[in-house]
């Protein structure tokens, strides 16, 4: 019987909060040194300060307080760059930005989304919640009037969203990534219309299952459960606590951030 080895390796980096602006930043830095060669394959994991970020496809209608409101409860409002319309990231979400290399053996768009779908339906399955997929609608999706196991779209009765993905990839580098609503205040929602769905609610895994790990707990087992997705081997899971601005350099990234921050600035100015 052959063992099978991975050939490719994934760094899991914990970064704790920060704020949207500076990650986004970091990762644009990282995907240049990836795709110079200077840096390996690393997954950035953290919960951001409340921010709404809007998606290529957003539509000004999905936000439904206005800059100022928003500003006014402590909450960002900024242009990401990746696909899909609007959502909230906040305290108590695990928030996870793969910065890969698909080339040469997974150049697949769809099977890597489902991967990062099929990370968050185990995260919910190791706390007991039943998550699966709807067609329609791309992310993680339980059923709160049978939360413990899945019923398929067409029979849920009371569908609700536990997790959302909206990627980038350019020269098959991917960037920005997935976002799970651990502990997170469901109240924060009200305030968008979340990726353009109205007719379905936003649930989080405290919700659900009562007591849960905190997001970089559960960053620990989102680690592994990518490595073994992309049949990778686990580098290293460290916490960094160095100053935003410096990030970029502490992961090797350095040379690239001032043309990243410019990069984020034209996407910020839409």
């Amino acid at each position: 019987m052959s063992i099978q080895v991975a050939t490719r390796s994934i760094r899991a980096v914990w970064l704790g909060r920060r704020p949207y602006e500076a990650i986004h930043v970091l990762q644009a830095s990282l995907l240049e040194a990836r795709r110079s060669g200077e840096v390996g394959d690393v997954l950035l994991l953290l919960e951001h300060e409340p921010v709404i970020t809007l998606g290529r496809g957003a539509k000004p209608d999905h936000v439904l307080l206005s800059p100022e409101a928003l500003r006014a409860r402590g909450i960002e409002l900024c242009h990401a760059g990746r696909g899909g319309d609007v959502t909230y990231h906040g305290p108590g979400q695990l928030v996870g930005y793969p910065i890969l290399h698909l080339a040469p053996d997974r150049c697949d768009v769809r099977k890597y989304v489902g991967d990062l779908l099929e990370l968050m339906i185990t995260l919910a399955a190791d706390h007991g919640i039943g998550a699966g997929r709807v067609e329609r609608h791309v992310g993680v999706w339980v059923d709160r009037a049978s939360p413990h196991a899945w019923p398929g779209e067409h029979d849920a009765r009371d569908p609700a969203k536990l997790g959302a993905v909206g990627v980038r990839i350019s020269h098959w580098i991917t960037m920005h990534g997935f976002a799970f609503n651990a502990l997170t205040d469901l109240d924060a929602f009200g305030v968008i219309v979340p990726c353009g769905i109205r007719e379905y609610g936003v649930t989080s895994l405290r919700a659900l299952a009562g007591d849960v790990p905190s997001p970089e707990q559960l960053a620990r087992r989102a680690s592994a459960i990518l490595c073994e997705r992309m049949e990778a081997e686990l580098e290293g899971f460290e916490a960094i606590t160095a100053p935003h601005d410096e990030l970029p350099e502490v992961l090797g990234a350095g040379r690239f951030a001032q043309e990243a921050r410019k990069t984020v600035e034209a996407i910020a100015r839409g």
